[in-house]
């Protein structure tokens, strides 16, 4: 049997996450873009690549039932009388690679609280990657502060770190980069300007358990890392977040905002009553029941997920205009929550990427379209001309912004962005096959597809 020769990166990669054996035995025929996998495209009448359903998610273990209907029949429902969030934390945290976990009601409270706690304040700046959910940016603005976009590299689908620089000004307070997909930021150089210019870094590592970065975990590089487990999430429980970090004074004042600013560790109670102001951003006793037996999964579900992509990333690469994510420096693996690539029209007869979707989907391949331009979302306007911001910042300052929240490199990834869902990954070997037949078929057959 043939052997599957990899590069020495690939080797570094499956090695670091146990998962090297899985590409051992593979066999892979030789990609040859002459051959013809089929003449007739499915969306055009012809009989689609992959019949077969894709694997579910999330999946529920029936083992963890038990424990939840004792909780619920205690009446231990919320943190305050229960132990199981604690235990949860003290799981996460040992996974992560930290000193300390604090689980939130959701990804989004998690980033709310930790840039709180860091002092992001009313007219403050924060830098944040565009290529995100609005989440990440939302949270900006609930603190009153505003979100400055730094520009995307479409190579790594991430910041550009060598961009970053020029856009601080005398208020920004911190940076906010986002492993988005969980491919990992370079890090590095993100913490040295921020080091450079004493400012803060969150990470937005909501979609990147378990993602790695020069031997560590996404989310345990800056200030603090924060973390979503919805339902869609590699690790779900409908809803929850959490954050994590090995800096006790600032766990403690995040425990402390999270729980209506009650007095926690180093934030201690003053003559007047509760120490801080805060709110209840706290996690249940269900959800973490829910997120301790995920738990159980999510190494062995890593490991499949990044053999897939491994394969993805060495067939499809090798299909005129089609260009998989490249892996930031220092980054040695994704979580993959969602497989990305970039879809060149012009090595496709100039066929739009919405028809391409449409034809891939059509092969039985599900994909949609990635991220789009959230530096350019009617929220954003509506917020710089709310009261309240024209209060914050000078009307210079909102023109100024506005001229500089030009991102080509960001316009050029939202339109040739192509993504994979997390659960696709799980599939096998051979729905793998599947995905570089359907889309070398459409490749094959893309003047079909011209309107």
């Amino acid at each position: 049997m043939a052997t599957r020769k990899i590069t020495r990166r690939q080797a570094v990669t499956a090695a670091s996450a146990g998962a090297l054996g899985t590409f051992v035995n593979w066999t892979i025929p030789p990609f040859t873009i002459n051959s013809r996998v089929q003449e007739k495209l499915a969306i055009n009448g012809g009989e689609k690549v992959h019949s077969g359903p894709w694997p579910d998610w999330p999946v529920w273990d029936t083992a963890a039932e038990k424990n939840i209907t004792d909780m619920l029949r205690s009446g231990r429902w919320w943190r305050g009388n229960g132990e199981h969030v604690a235990d949860f934390e003290k799981r996460y945290a040992e996974l992560m690679g930290t000193k300390r976990c604090l689980a939130t009601a959701s990804g989004t409270t998690a980033l709310i609280t930790s840039l709180k706690a860091l002092g992001v304040d009313a007219g403050d700046e924060v830098l944040v990657s565009p290529y995100t959910f609005i989440a990440s940016y939302n949270v900006i603005i609930i603190n009153k502060a505003l979100p400055v976009f730094v520009d995307s590299d479409p190579e790594t689908f991430l910041i550009d770190p060598a961009k970053i620089e020029s856009r601080i000004t005398d208020r920004t307070t911190a940076i906010l980069p986002v492993h988005i997909y969980g491919l990992p930021v370079d890090m590095d150089r993100v913490n040295a300007v921020a080091k450079k210019h004493n400012l803060k870094v969150v990470e937005d590592a909501c979609q990147a358990w378990l993602a790695q970065y020069r031997g560590k975990k996404a989310g345990s590089l800056g200030d603090a890392g924060c973390f979503s487990f919805q339902n869609s999430k590699n690790l779900p429980a409908g809803e929850g977040g959490a954050i994590i970090s090995n800096n006790d004074a600032l766990m403690d004042r995040c425990t402390s905002i999270h729980n209506c600013g009650r007095p926690f560790g180093t934030v201690t109670r003053t003559a007047g009553g509760y120490p801080i102001a805060g709110t209840n951003f706290r996690m249940q006793q269900i959800q973490a029941l829910i997120l301790m037996s995920q738990m159980n999964r999510i190494i062995k579900d890593a490991d499949i997920r990044l053999a897939n992509a491994s394969y993805l990333d060495s067939r499809l690469k090798e299909i005129p205009g089609i260009i998989p994510y490249r892996l930031a420096d220092g980054a040695e693996r994704s979580a993959y929550h969602l497989y990305p690539f970039r879809y060149i029209t012009r090595e496709f007869n100039d066929v739009p990427k919405e028809r391409f979707i449409r034809a891939l989907n059509a092969e039985g391949i599900p994909c949609s379209s990635g991220y789009g331009p959230q530096n350019k979302d009617g929220l954003i306007e509506d917020t710089l001309n709310s009261k309240g911001y024209k209060r914050l910042f000078s009307e210079a300052r909102l023109r100024q912004w506005r001229e500089e929240n030009v991102l080509p490199g960001n316009d050029s990834l939202c339109n040739e962005a192509v993504t994979f869902y997390q659960s696709i990954l799980l599939g096998s070997r051979s729905d793998m096959e599947d995905i570089v037949k359907a889309i070398t078929k459409i490749y094959q057959n893309r003047a079909s597809l011209k309107a």
